[in-house]
């Protein structure tokens, strides 16, 4: 495909350089006519800047009409700098759209990286809620068994309390009745005396 885009530009070259040079217009505008030439049929710079390469095909146009030595030179100046011109304009716009292409790239780079961002950040809240959620459940359960050792707690000191109420009072009871007995022995031996 090269081959053939240069077989091509080739041809493009030497059939109105040929054409030129029999019309006597002279071989100082073939190299301009190629660089023309080249231009066009560059396909990345070919839709670019078609009023300064139309300028240029005007200046080349004008310089194959123009007699004269100061003149001819004069046309040759001015399309050379046409050319130029539009070598230039076509290479800048061709340099903006890439520009603009990497901006492109760039912000849909940017904004998957946003995107990668906001699923991290998603993923970690999700797992700091459920590392969250488990630990209330686990103070929930401890705070269960701590109200179930502290409930049991109670009812065993409610239990010993009663024990040793129970126990005192037993105490009290055979304390009095042992005062009791000793008050009756007390009685019947001073009964026994008299």
């Amino acid at each position: 495909m090269n081959r053939l885009v240069l077989a091509m530009a080739l041809a493009a070259l030497l059939v109105p350089g040929a054409a030129l040079a029999q019309s006597g217009a002279g071989d100082d505008a073939a190299p301009l006519q190629a660089r023309l030439r080249a231009l066009d049929a560059d396909p990345e710079r070919a839709p670019l800047a078609a009023y300064e390469r139309l300028r240029a095909r005007q200046a080349l146009d004008a310089l194959a009409g123009t007699r004269g030595t100061q003149a001819r030179a004069d046309a040759r100046q001015v399309a050379e700098w046409r050319l130029a011109t539009a070598e230039i304009a076509a290479a800048t716009e061709l340099a903006r759209r890439q520009i603009d292409r990497l901006d492109r790239e760039r912000s849909e780079l940017l904004v998957e990286a946003s995107r990668q961002d906001a699923a991290r950040a998603r993923a970690e809240a999700e797992r700091l809620r459920i590392q969250a959620q488990i630990q209330a459940e686990e103070a929930e359960r401890l705070r269960l068994e701590a109200e179930m050792e502290s409930g049991a707690r109670q009812r065993a000191e409610g239990a010993l309390d009663d024990v040793a109420r129970t126990q005192a009072d037993r105490l009290r009871a055979a304390r009095a009745r042992e005062a009791e007995l000793k008050r009756q022995e007390a009685e019947l031996l001073k009964s026994l005396e008299d």
